[in-house]
């Protein structure tokens, strides 16, 4: 036994069916069952009264024999003179003197059952013996084809699956504010169009306020929310199992939002009558905003499902030509058996020895009911028939691979839902013989513009302004910064924030910048990480007159809005992704594009530059720094450099340069070259460079550098010298004589002693000797320069310092880590500025020294403020300094690449 509580989902799930079911095919439902019944009530009576009635009709053979033939005859059957006169006509009639009527058949009761039962078989044509069964048999196979394509395994899933999208898309409250909006639009429209036609003398405001409110009203109920296919009544919640279609609540929702829309007024200026914000229309809870993002998902994905074939339309016409054809074979050989329905029947049995006749008269109990039940039959069948023509008549005619949505398309927020084919497309046409109302809510999940609208408004309610700026941060410049990560669209009070100097945006996969950027008035930094923003007109115009610093991290050079090469205003342009000379800058940038760009200092290229690209070369009266990060490709060609007098820094990173470039000779201004993370070993060409007088830093770091040579004494102005991580193993003593020098870094080189000519570098402020071979240190190091503030000898094998140290009264930073030191000398704590944790060293050593040095040396001197302090701490490649903002800014930075 079944409860009703297990068979309450049978019936909701066999209810959905209906919905995709047209007039016709529900009619055919209805003829098939009332075959279905006449095939039964015929089976029924075929089981329980189908015989035939029999009589001799020829005379008596055996009436004229003789008494011998009679008596020898005797034994093989009884002849009716044995049987006695006078019961027959006593059974006829009670009156036993009448003569009785008709001819005398002289049969035994058990005669006439065994004659009947052999002319049942022998003389009943078939038609009539088996014609129900055949009924009951072809009612059953019309049964099972009326609905086949709806539980064929392949179509199935795909329909359960769409009926189960359109219920959730009528339940959803987002389709009854999407659809009231919708009705608001045209009526905006409308009054629009009539403000247009109307003449000069306008009406006062109160007569015509009000028929956009009362169109407006009729619109919203008109997009279905009083529609009774879409209404369910509180009992009959209760009493029925839950529709797919939409419940109180949306309802509800509608009339709400018709209700708040219609204190609108319309006054007969223009623009107040186009505009329309969304905010108007009742907000979802978070909930709800949820609900319908993930539904928008699931109907695009269920899209792209359904229109990758056509199945369902395929499994519909076969179904359709099977039941043509099977309407057509059995009225083509039932027809002709109405005429096989007779009321009597000859039969010739070969029994007359048993019987003694040779010829019956027979009736069939239910010819005139078979015959009647065969007419409406053949009746029932030629409507099925001809119902099927029609239907075949509307799948050739119609074209049910394609669907639009016309009628929505006249309303102002719906113009963009899109044309569907193959089984989706044949589904919305079997649902339009439905109700179209059910169209237009899935309609609502197929717009983009309503995906946008729930976008912004769900982003609106997540990111507000308060939001924002808690989001907001200051850096060490004192720039205010925002960072936004993966989200769908920038939130709508971002461009309140007037004072916001930075914007970082990351993932972000639909950005736009509206005309609502003006209000951003401090913006003068833009980075987009894999963002391809898109910029109205309106706002270029702000982005050309305010816009500084662009940075821009991509995956193909395609992926570089054409608005940046008109930012006119630009300083700045950072550009990291796939760029190539022969497939990205060179053929992505038309010549000439970077022409525009006339205030550009600035250009960071992250790629795999072969050349250097010639457009980069159109704004080298305007560049003062170009720095190239190539990804270890080759860098061949640097012609262009040639062109860039007026660069002042040079930095050429990972381009697999193995000498100095030649073109450098043309940059008389250039004032920093940094070409580390090269394959540089020989520096020879140092003696060309002994024109560039404004050379003030030279980077060297990271190359194969085997020997200085004595030509680097040339470099008169040299203040920076950074040769870290080489193989050096001596020092020239032209080094010594460039007096400028302020910074000389040598760390991870093969360096075994610091020359004592060291004392010439007076203004040395900066000396970094790690990862060398150093045992001693001159003293001369501590009597002549005395300018020295940061000094880094860790992973050294000194044995001991010299106690001139004490004479570094500017030291603040000293590194002896990894060192075979054993004891440190007690000048040290006449070095102040150690004091506060600028000597780093091991707590063993530390130890060596006396316990007032050691207190000097850890007591933490108190800075006035913590900006000061970060401003006072030297810069150093030794030790350099992040503020927690770089630090977790460049950490998921790190993490997304």
């Amino acid at each position: 036994m079944f409860s009703l509580s297990e068979l309450a989902p049978l019936n909701q799930h066999q209810s959905r069916f209906k919905l995709l079911k047209p007039w016709w095919e529900v009619f055919m439902d209805y003829l098939v069952v009332l075959m279905l019944m006449a095939s039964v009530l015929a089976c029924t009576e075929q089981l329980s009264r189908d015989r035939v009635v029999c009589i001799p009709s020829d005379p008596l053979v055996t009436g004229n024999t003789s008494d011998h033939s009679a008596s020898a005859s005797m034994d093989v059957t009884p002849t009716p003179s044995s049987k006695p006169p006078t019961p027959a006509p006593h059974n006829i009639s009670p009156n036993i003197h009448s003569m009785a009527r008709g001819r005398r058949t002289h049969l035994v009761y058990q005669q006439y059952v065994y004659i009947s039962q052999v002319c049942y078989h022998e003389a009943l044509p078939l038609c009539s013996r088996f014609f129900p069964y055949m009924a009951l048999l072809q009612s059953l196979v019309l049964v099972a084809s009326g609905s086949f394509w709806l539980h064929f395994p392949h179509t199935s899933s795909r329909i359960e699956h769409f009926l189960a999208i359109l219920a959730k898309c009528c339940e959803s409250p987002w389709t009854s504010q999407a659809l009231s909006h919708a009705a608001r639009q045209e009526s905006i429209s409308k009054k629009v169009e009539v403000e247009e036609r109307r003449p000069p003398q306008a009406h006062p405001p109160s007569s015509s306020s009000s028929p956009p409110v009362s169109r407006t009203r009729r619109s919203s109920m008109g997009s279905g929310a009083d529609s009774p296919l879409l209404q369910r009544s509180d009992s009959a919640s209760s009493a029925a199992p839950p529709s797919p279609c939409p419940s109180t609540h949306s309802c509800n929702s509608i009339m709400s939002s018709v209700s708040l829309g219609h204190p609108l007024h319309y006054p007969s200026s223009k623009p107040s009558l186009m505009v329309d914000s969304p905010r108007q229309v009742i907000s979802l809870d978070k909930s709800d905003g949820e609900q319908a993002r993930a539904l928008f998902e699931r109907v695009r994905k269920f899209r792209s499902h359904s229109e990758s074939s056509d199945v369902i339309y395929k499994v519909y016409l076969a179904q359709t030509i099977f039941k043509l054809l099977m309407v057509t074979l059995i009225v083509s050989y039932t027809i002709p058996l109405l005429s096989s329905f007779s009321f009597t029947h000859t039969c010739h049995p070969e029994e007359q020895t048993l019987v003694g006749y040779t010829t019956f008269e027979c009736i069939h109990v239910l010819s005139s009911l078979l015959h009647k039940l065969l007419v409406a039959y053949v009746t029932l069948l030629g409507l099925y028939g001809l119902l099927n023509l029609y239907t075949l008549g509307w799948i050739l005619h119609s074209s049910l691979q394609q669907y639009s949505f016309h009628s929505l398309k006249e309303l102002c927020s719906l113009r963009d839902v899109p044309d569907l084919r193959n089984d989706l497309a044949f589904l919305l046409h079997m649902l339009d013989q439905y109700d179209p109302l059910l169209a237009q809510r899935l309609s609502v999940f197929l717009s983009p513009v309503s995906e946008s609208r729930l976008l912004e408004e769900s982003l609106e309610r997540r990111w507000g302004e308060e939001k924002l700026h808690a989001m907001t941060n200051v850096d060490a410049d004192g720039c205010s910064r925002l960072q936004l990560v993966a989200l769908p669209r920038l939130p709508p009070a971002l461009f309140t924030l007037s004072q916001l100097q930075v914007l970082k945006l990351e993932l972000i996969t639909d950005a736009r910048f509206t005309a609502q950027v003006s209000n951003m008035a401090s913006l003068r930094e833009l980075h987009l990480y894999h963002c391809t923003a898109a910029v109205d007109p309106s706002a270029l115009g702000v982005f050309q007159e305010r816009l500084e610093v662009l940075h821009l991290t991509f995956t193909q050079a395609s992926e570089i809005p054409s608005w940046v090469l008109s930012l006119r205003s630009l300083h700045e342009l950072h550009l990291c992704g796939r760029l190539s000379s022969d497939g990205g800058v060179g053929r992505s940038w038309a010549l000439g594009s970077l022409r525009q760009l006339r205030h550009l200092r600035v250009l960071v290229i992250r790629g795999m530059l072969q050349r250097i690209p010639g457009e980069v070369c159109e704004v080298a009266g305007s560049l003062v720094r170009l720095e190239i990060y190539n990804e270890g490709t080759r860098l061949l060609v640097l012609t262009g450099l040639k062109r860039m007098v007026d660069l002042t820094e040079l930095l050429l990173q990972d381009c697999q340069l193995e000498r100095l470039p030649s073109a450098l000779l043309a940059l008389i201004n250039l004032r920093t070259l940094d070409l580390q993370h090269n394959n540089l070993r020989t520096l020879e060409e140092l003696l060309s460079l002994a024109h560039l007088r404004r050379l003030s830093c030279l980077r060297l770091a990271y190359n194969r550098v085997l020997a200085l040579p004595a030509s680097v004494g040339v470099l008169r102005g040299l203040e920076l010298l950074d040769l870290s991580n080489n193989q050096l193993q001596s020092l020239p003593p032209a080094l010594f004589t460039l007096r400028r020098l302020r910074r000389l870094l040598l760390a991870g080189n093969l360096l075994e002693e610091l020359p004592a000519e060291v004392k010439a570098l007076q203004l040395l402020t900066e000396l970094d000797l790690s990862g060398n071979r150093v045992e001693s240190l001159p003293p001369e190091l501590f009597n002549s320069c005395l300018e020295l503030r940061i000094l880094n000898v860790a992973h050294n094998s000194l044995s001991s310092l010299p106690r001139g140290i004490a004479a570094l009264s500017q030291l603040c930073r000293l590194d002896l880590r990894s060192n075979s030191l054993e004891e440190l000398p007690a000048e040290l704590g006449f070095c102040s500025g150690l004091h506060g944790g600028g000597l780093l060293v091991e707590d063993w050593v530390f130890l060596s020294l006396p316990p007032h040095v050691r207190d000097l040396l850890s007591r933490s001197s108190p800075p006035p403020t913590t900006y000061s302090e970060d401003q006072s701490r030297p810069e150093s490649d030794s030790f350099p300094y992040f503020s927690p903002t770089q630090w977790s800014f460049s950490s998921a930075l790190e993490s997304q690449i």
